[in-house]
């Protein structure tokens, strides 16, 4: 089976987890996922099979959204519930009006340093390993971009948050730093990806649903076409002799140079992914897709 499918993570399962269980029901092992949600979170898990795992590069880099439920009051090591508490606040809860000045300041891009506690890597070794050894690691900050933030729910000490923003945004971080500049610290309680690219919740399939569409033969009606959620690319069309050109590895003449990885479209079926050759003024092939 070769397309995108999008899976409504549960809660207490890893994406690999996700992942592993997808392979088993598809019975093929060419499955791979275009970003990862941290075991306490829910909601849009991408996955791309067979041909499919070879657009997952184009899908990982783009934006996500997500509700986020944030306890104010406390700090807890992994900057979610499932951390130790590190500091407890006992004075009196922020206006609604100061919350939303907080949160105004943490739009647009900004600084965000990761948690100790994730899965990036620092000399080959990911940063939780050096955490629980109880090493104490210096984490870079790095720039993000918050482009929305909204306040869904205020009823202290619970907040709830509207989130979308670029990719490699923690929210764990940010429900983490929100705290902080209200003075009252604050971990991430619960989290749910509502939408990653242009993959949305209402477009995602509960591990139950895909469960019983595999008993029944019927998994491959779950699945997105290949190239679902890359137009946004720019793209060609491909005369019959020109895809036939591309399957065989071949150059084909470009007529408008385009920036970026570019969609090469057979009628409405994507191709191969194609990048201009200035030097040759041709379209040169990175991933094909048709049979040669």
């Amino acid at each position: 089976m070769d397309g995108i499918l999008v899976v409504e993570k549960p809660a207490g399962m890893t994406s690999h987890d996700v992942v592993a269980r997808v392979r088993q029901l598809a019975r093929q092992r060419k499955i791979g996922h275009a970003g990862t949600l941290d075991p306490l979170a829910t909601g849009v898990l991408v996955l791309g099979l067979g041909k499919a795992t070879r657009l997952l590069e184009y899908l990982t880099g783009q934006e996500k959204r997500y509700h986020a439920a944030v306890m104010l009051g406390q700090t807890t090591t992994t900057y979610d519930a499932e951390g130790e508490v590190v500091e407890t606040y006992s004075g009196e809860w922020p206006a609604r009006e100061t919350v939303e000045a907080v949160l105004a300041q943490f739009r647009g891009e900004i600084e965000q340093r990761p948690p100790l506690f994730s899965a990036i890597k620092q000399k080959g070794e990911r940063l939780y390993e050096k955490a629980r050894r109880g090493e104490t690691v210096d984490v870079p900050p790095r720039r993000v971009i918050i482009h929305e933030l909204h306040l869904l729910r205020y009823e202290p000490p619970l907040l709830e948050l509207d989130v979308r923003c670029s990719k490699g945004t923690y929210i764990r971080s940010l429900a983490h730093d929100v705290g902080a500049a209200l003075g009252t610290g604050a971990f991430l309680a619960a989290l749910r990806r509502t939408a990653s690219g242009p993959f949305t919740i209402e477009q995602a399939h509960t591990l139950t649903e895909i469960e019983e569409a595999a008993r029944k033969g019927q998994l491959a009606n779950l699945l997105l076409p290949l190239g679902a959620g890359l137009e946004t690319l720019p793209a060609i069309r491909l005369s019959a002799e020109e895809a036939q050109r591309l399957a065989h590895g071949q150059f084909i003449p470009a007529h408008t140079p385009l920036e970026g990885p570019v969609r090469a479209l057979l009628g409405t079926n994507l191709a191969a992914i194609v990048r201009y050759d200035a030097q040759r003024k041709a379209w040169r092939p990175v991933k094909v897709f048709l049979k040669s």
